[in-house]
């Protein structure tokens, strides 16, 4: 069964081994060692002044930016499950919000952003996603982030890269957390959040106010290749292994490859007949809408052994998202496509003439 679902990616098998040597103890020069050539890697990745690891998902990482980053009132940008969740931890945390909310296929404007900070002097933190991933959706991060610093260069821009980075390049010039998890574009299984930081970001934590995720904790601890809590040790050694394979070519290749493919695909279902979902679609995921989009996933799965996500909330049936992050090999994705054609033709709508694998194959070779 071929895995392409917008996380969890699947494992390589170089990561799955690296993970299956003895278990280490946290607390040993031995891991030490491993915890900081992990944090060096992940910082050059970031391209931020600081990071953390943290042994939750992305959406404590999500919380521990609210925690520490927002002590007045924030702003968040809702444009799916992801943007919304912001939101709710707000909620949760009793912060004042103003919530700047569209359609899981439309991205965020630089305008609304401009015009929710005028109106909202005290607005100190803004939360965003890269990419949307209820809908495959990239919102305009960098401008946004430079705009809101003109307005507000005390404001702290937090940005939801968790389906994002390790994708593409990411300018972080006016960002301050950077937030991802491991089983999107690294990897690696469920379980490890990372969180890059700009200096600005650091000064404002300060000594912190929560127990479990007081970053400045963390930070205090991560300097000295350790970490304030037990340590998610096995992930950690998977992350230094999938460095290990993206490096033999380089991060540039993997965001070009990337790129490729996620153009390729959509050229090929283009082709077949569908339409992308969202206005700006992210390289990160190729969404479709379409109504019979739970009969396709069925045929995929049960009959052509792909294994693909569907739509949540008012998208449920409606449309499918299929991965494109990770070190995917490209004949996989060329299958992935021919698949969705084949299946066209088991429920009747087209004869199967193989253009879905022709166009995906001269587009991909053309831009990779």
């Amino acid at each position: 069964m071929l895995l392409f679902t917008p996380g969890p990616t699947p494992v390589p098998e170089s990561v799955r081994l690296a993970m299956a040597t003895p278990t280490l103890h946290h607390r040993t020069a031995e891991f030490e060692a491993i915890f900081k050539e992990a944090r060096e890697r992940l910082m050059r990745l970031l391209g931020m002044d600081e990071c953390v690891m943290l042994a939750s998902s992305g959406t404590g990482a999500m919380q521990a930016c609210m925690l520490n980053l927002c002590a007045t009132k924030a702003l968040t940008v809702n444009s799916g499950k992801f943007g919304e969740r912001f939101g709710k931890i707000a909620d949760a945390m009793g912060r004042e919000k103003v919530e700047l909310k569209y359609e899981w296929n439309t991205p965020c404007s630089v305008e609304d952003v401009e015009k929710a900070l005028l109106g909202n002097p005290d607005i100190d933190a803004m939360f965003i996603q890269v990419c949307e991933s209820a809908g495959g959706l990239r919102h305009p991060v960098e401008a946004i982030a430079k705009r809101a610093k003109e307005i507000n260069p005390n404001i702290m821009v937090i940005a939801d890269g968790i389906t994002a980075v390790g994708v593409e390049k990411i300018d972080v010039s006016h960002i301050d957390a950077l937030v991802t998890g491991s089983q999107k574009a690294l990897m690696l299984p469920p379980g490890l959040a990372m969180i890059g930081l700009s200096a600005a970001a650091v000064q404002k934590i300060g000594e912190g106010k929560d127990y479990y995720f007081n970053l400045a904790t963390e930070i205090k601890n991560q300097q000295k290749n350790t970490t304030a809590w037990t340590a998610a040790t096995t992930l950690i050694q998977g992350l230094n292994a999938i460095f290990d394979e993206i490096e033999k070519e380089g991060f540039d290749a993997l965001y070009e490859n990337t790129m490729a493919r996620a153009l390729a695909t959509q050229a090929a279902l283009e082709a077949i007949g569908f339409s992308m979902y969202p206005q700006t679609p992210a390289l990160s995921m190729s969404t479709v809408y379409d109504e019979d989009a739970e009969p396709i996933r069925k045929l995929l799965k049960t009959k052509y052994a792909v294994n693909m996500a569907g739509g949540q909330d008012h998208l449920k049936g409606k449309i499918f998202r299929i991965n494109q992050m990770g070190l995917i090999p490209v004949y996989e994705s060329a299958w992935v496509v021919n698949a969705i054609e084949l299946a066209l033709a088991d429920l009747g709508r087209r004869a199967f003439d193989g253009s879905a694998s022709r166009v995906f194959n001269e587009t991909y070779f053309k831009k990779a």
